[in-house]
């Protein structure tokens, strides 16, 4: 556990000791110490700028797409995948849908873009029809929807592995005693498989919600030129432009210290919640 205890320690925490620079006028040339303090200045030029309000908006609509869309897909895969009799093609359906996964957002996004884009395969395919061509990859009010289905694409096969690990400690047998008392499918999903799974999902919604407000800084800044910053701007891609970019480091730091408090109040949140509907949470 060694390496990834230190990866935490020095990578996490301790470079929180950099959130200073939310409350400095820094100037690398200066330091980390000797730059200037300026309390709150950061955080009010962050609150009263449009363009975070509309990053921030931008955020949680995707946020609330992914969190509707595609945190199911993953339990449903896992329940079909455990339907399944044959090994065989458990595991050919497995292999197929871990495989996204493991390939970058510039592998996906460029995958995406020569079957959706102007030039790509769906429009050579409607232009030889003598169709209608549409260009959903720069179409800024497709993009919303288009980055939940890359999502899906991606991870949802990944997703299913802590489901199917739940799924397989259940007794087949608590099954068959449902099917001899006269339960449909449906009941035996409501009865044995929802309860069975159902801690699992409480987790892994709770820590869904404390990083909402992280949709996918790479997967955005990919596409972000191709729709404009109207509707892929977020807060990390705002971070970026205003900290790395324009070199606002001070402004940059704050709101991605705002973000980080959100996340952990709606994790405290949606803990204490959880134990008053008798689950376990994250932490007791």
């Amino acid at each position: 556990m060694a390496p990834g205890v230190a990866y935490f320690v020095v990578f996490h925490y301790g470079a929180m000791a950099g959130n200073v620079i939310a409350f400095k006028d820094y100037v690398p040339f200066d330091g980390l110490w000797a730059s200037q303090w300026v309390g709150l200045g950061n955080f009010q030029a962050v609150f009263a700028d449009g363009a975070f309000w509309h990053a921030v908006v931008n955020t949680l609509w995707i946020a609330l797409l992914q969190l509707v869309f595609f945190f199911p897909v993953p339990i449903a895969l896992a329940m079909l995948l455990h339907s399944l009799t044959r090994d065989s093609v458990r595991r050919l359906v497995q292999s197929v849908a871990y495989l996204p996964h493991f390939l970058s957002w510039v592998i996906v996004v460029a995958v995406f873009q020569q079957v959706l884009g102007e030039t790509g395969l769906l429009n050579t395919v409607l232009g030889d029809a003598h169709l209608h061509t549409v260009n959903i990859i720069g179409d800024p009010t497709a993009f919303k929807p288009l980055v939940v289905a890359q999502v899906i694409w991606k991870d949802c096969g990944w997703g299913t592995i802590i489901f199917l690990a739940a799924l397989a400690q259940v007794d087949e047998q608590q099954y068959e005693a449902a099917a001899i008392d006269g339960a449909g499918p449906w009941r035996r999903f409501w009865h044995v498989t929802l309860p069975a799974i159902r801690p699992i999902v409480v987790l892994l919604l709770i820590m869904r919600l404390g990083d909402i407000l992280s949709v996918g800084f790479e997967q955005m800044l990919l596409q972000r030129a191709s729709v404009g910053p109207d509707a892929a701007e977020i807060i990390d891609t705002l971070v970026w432009q205003r900290g790395l970019v324009q070199g606002d480091y001070g402004y940059a730091a704050a709101a991605g210290l705002f973000k980080g408090v959100v996340g952990a109040l709606l994790v405290f949140a949606a803990n204490k919640v959880a134990h008053r509907l008798g689950e376990q949470g994250v932490y007791r």
